[in-house]
């Protein structure tokens, strides 16, 4: 695979910027509550596992509108798409804020879940489309702009949140509508008209082995994902870490760790190893790091270093997975990101209340343990389907593949 250098990365269009910056506020989002989850527990009386509801109801409703979202995005374009998306976020998060119960906050968190499907597939799509250098070059600003997005949440939602945990809410609201701004301003509306995709396209998309085999074994990585970032805080807090400010600092760590990793290690590796070889030697390592967490529970550091090595090997999973989806068919890409999303959000809607029950009928170890399993599954798709995955191990982009990214700048 030929990388850009870093240099090329940074010579990109406005418009890209743009969405990018957005791209960053939209993921603080998914890191946001992580360091408030004990504070809204004891503030509303919520037990861990309703508490842990409010990821599950931002990403199962993001899971489930993904699959609609490059049919939404083909008829109205990507700017409106992108602008609906940050709206609802806005509206919704601040009406998280201003909730008194943690069944309100549930219920809000699915509508900015909705914003945020409308967003995310459409952003990827707009700046794989949008970007010079190349489908690796964009994607990597992508990852850059989710590691980035990751690593501040967490550090926003501590001081924030250790004013109030509604504090976390209004921060993302405010931060949204000045992405909106830079959007209105910045994306110019492409004059080409989006090609309209069918109601149908990201489901036949999945009938594809190659999309097939990446969305299941994403799925079950992002079951092990979501473990580590929504169970660790109440894991943490049994050990007398659960003020706002610390947590977001041990997660801050942790997202700085997935952003260094999915920028700069993911590249290198790609570059002299096939993309389906560094799944088959990260995974199960990222397996091994969930299964330390479970045995080494009741240490502190050993919990916090397992973190910070989990946001280390989870930065190189996402961009090389990102990577196969958008060259493991010929397919729109803003299709092949919706359905890959879609089927990928609904392992992380999962994880959290499955990893809280466990936790309390089994062991507080018990989580850590499903989580490695459960990334183990995922490699042993990624093998299974290892024949179907041939075309996302060519050694570089096809001219033909160049060619019809420049015709998608609109397509998301």
């Amino acid at each position: 695979m030929s990388h850009e250098k870093p240099a090329n990365i940074l010579k990109q269009p406005t418009a890209v910027w743009a969405v990018a910056f957005a791209s960053v506020i939209a993921f603080m989002g998914i890191g946001l509550v992580d360091p408030i989850l004990p504070a809204i527990a004891a503030s509303l009386q919520a037990t861990p596992t309703e508490t842990e509801m409010l990821f599950t109801s931002y990403l199962l409703i993001t899971g489930l509108a993904m699959f609609f979202t490059s049919w939404i995005s083909s008829r109205i374009g990507a700017k409106k798409t992108l602008l609906i998306g940050l709206a609802l976020i806005v509206v919704f998060a601040a009406a998280a804020g201003l909730s008194g119960s943690v069944e309100g906050i549930i219920g809000f968190r699915a509508g900015w879940g909705l914003g945020n499907a409308l967003f995310i597939s459409t952003a990827l799509a707009t700046i794989v489309g949008a970007a010079s250098g190349g489908t690796s070059a964009a994607i990597i600003l992508y990852e850059a702009a989710l590691g980035l997005g990751i690593a501040i949440g967490p550090l926003l939602g501590g001081l924030l949140g250790s004013w109030s945990w509604r504090g976390p809410f209004f921060g993302t609201a405010t931060l949204m509508a000045v992405g909106f701004i830079a959007i209105v301003v910045l994306l110019k509306k492409n004059p080409e008209k989006p090609t309209p995709t069918k109601l149908s396209a990201p489901f036949r998309a999945l009938a594809r082995p190659a999309l097939g085999f990446l969305a299941a074994a994403a799925l079950f990585y992002n079951i092990g994902f979501f473990v580590l970032l929504a169970y660790t805080p109440f894991a943490l807090n049994d050990l007398g870490v659960g003020d706002a400010i610390t947590l977001g600092l041990i997660f801050f760590g942790w997202g700085v760790a997935l952003a260094i990793t999915s920028v700069w290690v993911a590249p290198l590796l790609t570059s002299r190893l096939p993309r389906t070889r560094v799944l088959w030697i990260i995974m199960p390592l990222l397996a091994l790091d969930l299964l330390a967490a479970g045995l080494l529970i009741a240490s502190l550091a050993a919990l916090i270093v397992c973190v910070i090595v989990g946001g280390l090997l989870l930065g190189i999973l996402n961009t090389v997975l990102t990577e196969c989806v958008m060259e493991a068919t010929d397919l729109p890409r803003s299709v092949a990101s919706s359905a890959y999303s879609g089927v990928r959000f609904l392992g992380g809607a999962v994880a959290p209340p499955a990893a809280s029950l466990l936790a309390e009928a089994v062991s507080p170890s018990m989580p850590f343990y499903a989580g490695a399993i459960s990334v183990l599954v995922a490699v042993a798709l990624v093998i299974i389907g290892h024949k179907h995955l041939r075309r996302v191990d060519a050694p570089q982009e096809t001219a033909e593949q160049e060619a019809e990214l420049l015709t998608l700048a609109d397509a998301g």
